[in-house]
């Protein structure tokens, strides 16, 4: 008989920085596992406490309250739904906030949300870099999200092991001294992101309406210059009827509205992108609001 030994906690190296996680939710929880796993000190707040508790067995701090979070962090990440419960997370974590504190901001909050985040950084002498992330749930786990990243040169060393950690690459996006900027590519990353989960969805919907095999359509576009991982990806979630959330329907209707939003804002029109708001809308409103968004299959057969 043998007895099964506990997984290892990782042991903080000396000299990393300590980095707060506020949000531990589908991003949020691999990242700050991924944190833990490089040896750096990390400390978690979630408001549902039991969704970060099993980042302890990892060496996380389990914070009560935002504020007890990120008192002495040298690097506070937000991985949350949108930018207001952004600011009322870090709004929370005033008290607890120094002066000179880097603030990555994680979360995919848009354009317009962005200026009372600065806004609160530069009142409280917070270094805020806009940082949002490209990947879902599978590369949040493996360390392998693409991190986007603009904000001022002095925030780069401390936020170096904080990136090579959590990501694969790092793109930074040069100043130009409007506010936002790597928000605004991650729109248009998101906006590609879209068209093609609803580009597999409806082409199996249409293949199964015809009663066309969809192995001959995958067939067809194999090794071509219509083929892609993602495609692969999304049809095998769809085909094999398994929707395990890696990125929600209903987090995908957020990001296609912020998508819209500032495509409106800034005098583009976007048919493809509210076409697509609209069937994540009528997919959870079928009862796939939890489900992958590649559920967007569904909002074929919705009427």
């Amino acid at each position: 008989m043998t007895t099964e030994r506990p997984p290892e906690r990782p042991t903080a190296v000396p000299g990393q920085p300590t980095v707060a996680v506020l949000g531990i939710g589908i991003m949020g929880h691999g990242i700050a596992g991924n944190l833990c796993r490089h040896g750096l000190p990390v400390r978690v707040w979630n408001r549902t406490r039991t969704k970060a508790e099993p980042l302890a067995e990892l060496g996380a701090v389990v914070a009560g309250n935002p504020a007890e979070a990120v008192a002495g962090a040298d690097v506070v990440l937000t991985v949350l739904n949108d930018g207001p419960r952004v600011l009322e997370a870090i709004t929370s974590a005033e008290t607890g906030l120094t002066p000179g504190t880097v603030w990555a901001q994680v979360s995919t909050v848009g354009v317009s949300a962005i200026a009372p985040l600065v806004q609160f950084a530069a009142d409280r002498g917070l270094t805020f870099v806009d940082s949002p992330v490209q990947g879902s749930k599978p590369a949040a786990e493996q360390g392998q999200l693409v991190v986007l990243a603009a904000g001022p040169a002095s925030a780069r060393p401390v936020l170096e092991p904080v990136y090579r950690a959590i990501g694969e690459r790092v793109r930074w996006v040069a100043d130009t001294g409007e506010t936002g900027a790597a928000s605004r590519l991650k729109l248009v990353l998101n906006s590609w992101v879209l068209a093609l989960t609803h580009g597999t969805a409806e082409a199996l919907a249409l293949a199964e309406g015809l009663g066309v095999d969809p192995a001959d359509f995958l067939a067809v576009v194999t090794g071509g210059p219509l083929d892609n991982a993602y495609l692969r990806t999304k049809s095998r979630a769809i085909l094999a009827n398994d929707f395990t959330p890696t990125f929600t329907v209903t987090n995908a209707a957020k990001d296609a509205a912020l998508v819209v939003g500032a495509a409106e804002q800034a005098g583009v029109r976007l048919d493809v992108a509210a076409a697509g708001r609209q069937r994540l809308e009528r997919a959870a409103a079928g009862g796939h609001a939890d489900e992958d968004m590649a559920a967007s299959y569904f909002a074929s057969f919705i009427h």
